[in-house]
């Protein structure tokens, strides 16, 4: 397929169609879009930058088709049958077959992939602001807003560098990871945030075995997908852990040699490689995101001290643990994009380190049914072992973006089987609404505590969290 002149997108304000909409643009393509939340303020900085790019937005209402018929329409599967915006006439382009048309036309750049059930955002705008600080000059498309490359014209997701290498973020969830040939990749982990981990795990074999150069893989996933399934790739192992084997299956593994939380940040260091260094971004999984991109680095050719010096400037991903101020009780808010189980693992117990002996309140919105569905019993587990006496974890109601769902389970009805199956009583919540969440935070959340937002797709959380902490 030849990548259109003309590009519609329906639901341009999404996190991902955002970014494929600007690459699109960078491209010379004219592109236009609409979204049902056009005027919802928490989409107001990716819309405004959109704009600024030469990007022509309208209502979702077909309105678009009184300027112009675009040769096709980009969608997502958050968006319905029946859309004003779709015409029988219009040919359709899913989001997934659009990126790789857009890396089709981007050829003659140097693709480095980065998969994984979790943290891929993170770690492809840490990648790209380590290759930045390199003078590589990458050009970058980013599950997330990256804080280093939001200004007043580019919101963040989309870096339009002339260097030659080309950061993209590999989604698992639609497949479209297998639509790819890189020229380097990073598997961070495996999960069963979409589907079995079985499952997953065949999707990230079949990905890795079209990897041209170096695959840094998480020694747990290798082990997941197996050695043998893996024989021809070139493969760089890490581990979060110190006393992990020095190889496996014949491989070297990098290791954490150790991470520590003082002085109000955390600090890592890599076994047998430089100095103890202050991670830039809190959380014990921060140093093995580090030690991913720094192991990438060296196998790409980059020397060793530039590249850990590299890693050290990453100011971040916008609602990966954002600080939001102080709520009127002196307790601190912070806000994090964590929605499946490990996420939701790292996001809480960074939390606890932070907080000290105050207590941790998390107040979870999940991201759709399917996902509570798959999620209900393994989240359960995590939190069982991760909370401490005192902390709660707390959900709001099920946040739905469209597509066909089974309306079940409800987080009401979540937190009630919670219940049931815990010894501890007070430690999982519910609210019906936000205001409800707050009163309870009002009487619960004392001065040396911490609040903690999560979830997913619903931008309206991040400005809730500042609400929350007074920044707004």
């Amino acid at each position: 397929m030849i990548m259109p002149k003309s590009l519609h997108f329906v639901g341009i304000a999404g996190i991902g169609m955002s970014g494929v909409a600007q690459a699109a643009a960078s491209l010379g393509i004219r592109v236009t879009g609409s979204d049902r939340a056009i005027h919802a303020p928490e989409n107001k900085k990716i819309l405004d930058s959109l704009r600024k790019q030469g990007i022509v937005l309208y209502e979702q209402d077909g309105s678009v088709y009184k300027d112009y018929t675009p040769e096709m329409l980009v969608f997502s599967t958050a968006v319905e049958e029946g859309n004003p915006d779709f015409r029988p006439d219009v040919a359709r382009l899913h989001r997934s077959e659009a990126v790789t048309l857009l890396v089709e036309l981007m050829k003659g750049k140097k693709l480095h992939a980065v998969a994984g059930t979790c943290g891929k955002t993170t770690v492809s705008g840490w990648l790209t602001a380590a290759l930045s600080h390199l003078s590589a000059d990458p050009v970058s498309l980013c599950g997330g807003l990256m804080n280093e490359f939001s200004d007043e014209t580019y919101c963040g997701n989309f870096r339009n560098g002339t260097g030659d290498a080309f950061v993209l973020e590999a989604d698992e969830s639609d497949k479209s990871l297998l639509n790819y040939t890189p020229d380097s990749a990073i598997l961070l982990n495996i999960g069963d945030d979409h589907y079995s981990r079985e499952e997953v795990a065949d999707v990230f074999a079949t990905f890795l075995k079209k990897v041209k150069g170096p695959c840094v893989i998480e020694d747990r996933a290798f082990q997941e997908i197996g050695a043998e399934r893996l024989r021809g790739c070139q493969i760089y192992l890490v581990s979060s852990d110190a006393d992990a084997p020095s190889e496996i299956a014949g491989y070297p593994v990098r290791k954490l040699e150790n991470v520590s939380a003082k002085n109000g940040g955390f600090y890592c260091k890599f076994s047998g490689i430089g100095d103890e260094f202050l991670l830039p971004v809190p959380g014990v999984h921060s140093a093995l995101n580090a030690l991913a991109v720094f192991t990438l680095l060296t196998a790409l050719g980059y020397d060793e001290g530039a590249s850990l010096e590299a890693i050290r400037h990453f100011s971040g991903v916008w609602r990966r643990f954002d600080f939001c101020g102080t709520f009127p009780t002196g307790a601190k808010v912070y806000d994090d994009y964590a929605h499946n189980p490990d996420k939701i693992r790292s996001a809480v117990m960074t939390a606890q380190v932070l907080a000290g002996e105050g207590k941790v309140h998390a107040v979870f919105q999940p991201h759709g049914f399917k996902p509570m569905r798959m999620m209900r019993d393994e989240l359960f587990a995590i939190l069982e072992d991760i909370l401490r006496p005192g902390d709660s974890f707390s959900f709001l109601p099920v946040f739905y973006a469209g597509g066909t769902a089974a309306f079940t389970p409800t987080s009401e009805e979540v937190i009630a089987d919670y219940n049931t199956r815990t010894i501890r009583e007070g430690k999982y919540g519910y609210y019906a609404a936000r205001p409800d969440a707050k009163i309870a935070l009002e009487k619960t959340a004392d001065r040396d505590d911490l609040i903690l937002i999560l979830g997913a797709r619903d931008n309206s959380l991040s400005l809730w969290a500042k609400e929350l902490g007074g920044s707004i």
